[in-house]
């Protein structure tokens, strides 16, 4: 499983590079910083490491079987997929708010993305939602819980398994605040894949979140005013609380060993 995830990140570096060249001599007039820095390099970037993560997963698991992935329905129902995804989307909003309260919101690579997508719109819009949104999200989850966090539970119990596929995942990110973030969502998404029994939940939950944050951001940029962000993150923690209470009830731990 580890060489596994050693795989994937070699290959997400060689389809990136391949991604990015392919960028670079599509558009040759393009200065670097702005081709790559903007959102055609992200989207490009996006769809080399998502791609690589499904190959990954294809070619680890054989026979490729959607049971032995959790890639099949759990014990959610609608209300507690609805639940599920509303957590995200507030964890999400705690986890950006506070790094700007903190004075973190313009440092790392947050911001590079943030700018890239800010002010989008057309066939970049959906370009950027259908691959950071769609793909990336899916992708992520198919490989850390889908794959990785099922194989360490073979071995491990349930606590052990998600805080070490989460760290991997936040590892991906490659920038400590950015990896910080993906953590915090990796143990959520962890703990929702565990209590359905399926992954299809957490997956549904990042790709929400990823779209809903391309949208935001394409629409409304960046939210930095500190009268905002503190509204935003209280607001965002009620309702996180309140939706994480509802699926532990809702979805009791499942008796495995």
């Amino acid at each position: 499983m580890f060489l596994a995830y050693l795989i994937a990140v070699l290959t997400i570096i060689l389809a990136s590079l391949a991604a990015l060249g392919a960028l670079r001599a599509m558009h040759p007039d393009v200065p670097d910083t702005e081709l790559l820095g903007g959102v055609l390099g992200l989207i490009a970037g996006g769809f080399a490491s998502s791609t690589a993560l499904v190959l990954t997963v294809a070619l680890v698991s054989q026979p490729f079987e959607p049971a032995a992935l959790r890639l099949v329905p759990g014990r959610e129902t609608g209300v507690d997929l609805a639940a599920a995804v509303l957590g995200m989307l507030s964890l999400g909003q705690v986890l950006d708010s506070a790094t700007m309260l903190a004075g973190l919101g313009r440092v790392g690579s947050m911001p590079a993305i943030r700018q890239a997508l800010t002010g989008i719109g057309g066939a970049e819009l959906f370009g950027a939602v259908l691959v950071l949104g769609l793909m990336a999200g899916a992708a992520e989850e198919v490989f850390f819980r889908g794959y990785m966090q099922t194989r360490l539970r073979l071995v491990w119990r349930a606590g052990p398994a998600i805080a070490v596929s989460s760290a991997a995942f936040a590892l991906l990110h490659m920038e400590w605040i950015h990896a910080a973030m993906a953590f915090v969502l990796g143990l959520y998404l962890g703990v929702v894949t565990e209590r359905a029994g399926s992954a299809l939940p957490a997956i549904v939950c990042h790709v929400a979140n990823n779209s809903v944050f391309t949208v935001a951001t394409a629409i409304a940029g960046t939210v930095d005013d500190r009268g905002i962000n503190v509204l935003l993150l209280a607001a965002s923690l009620v309702v996180f609380l309140a939706c994480g209470a509802f699926l532990l009830r809702r979805l009791p731990r499942a008796v495995t060993p």
